[in-house]
């Protein structure tokens, strides 16, 4: 999997990530935030042209860095200044209470230890910060639910590590946050079985 994953799925994902249908969701996340931000999964910049002036900082994380030139391009193009950290998200090098909101676009689905990450998140945003993100995951339908659970361990392969069937808000509640908002529906033109997403807004 060593060059599948390296060389060609970064490739195959900038482009899937790049969807008209996911690109209407990313103003409602990055759009949304301000003060000083964390992102996490930071992939090839994708986020970076729906944040507003109000970001006056950006510390981007991301365990792998792929597609350098790419990504240096849309830094430079971004109206915030941007900070870039080869960093896996269940281990943060960051203050308490350091960041006024957190941003995670289609990550959680991803990270091997997401409970661990998600407890890193919530120490290191401030009392009353944002989290915000927008995730694909498990179903409520139990039939569609069950096709993610057989399809899950080819689509880790596919998809590099990647899951279909974490359940996000409860992921997101055990973690210790109040969810105050979520919305729930299937991405446009995607079936069910990989279109099934949780956009939402939870605080410390």
């Amino acid at each position: 999997m060593g060059l599948y994953a390296n060389y060609v799925f970064p490739h195959l994902l900038d482009w899937v990530m790049q969807s008209p249908a996911m690109a209407e969701q990313r103003p409602r996340v990055a759009g949304a935030a301000a003060g000083h931000v964390l992102e996490i999964g930071f992939g090839t910049g994708l986020n970076l042209p729906h944040y507003t002036d109000a970001v006056k900082r950006l510390d981007a994380i991301d365990p792998a860095s792929v597609l350098r030139k790419r990504v240096a391009r849309r830094i430079e193009q971004s109206v915030v200044p941007v900070h870039t950290h080869q960093l896996d998200a269940a281990r943060l090098p960051f203050d308490d209470a350091m960041f006024d909101c957190v941003v995670s676009t289609w990550t959680l689905c991803s990270i091997d230890n997401v409970q661990k990450a998600l407890g890193e998140i919530r120490r290191v945003l401030r009392p009353g910060g944002r989290f915000l993100f927008v995730e694909h995951g498990r179903s409520d339908d139990p039939r569609v639910a069950r096709w993610q659970d057989r399809l899950n361990p080819l689509q880790r392969r596919v998809g590099v590590g990647c899951n279909l069937n974490r359940a996000i808000d409860r992921l997101v509640c055990d973690a210790g946050f109040e969810l105050n908002r979520m919305e729930r529906f299937c991405l446009r033109g995607t079936p069910p079985v990989f279109g099934e997403h949780y956009l939402g807004e939870a605080s410390r």
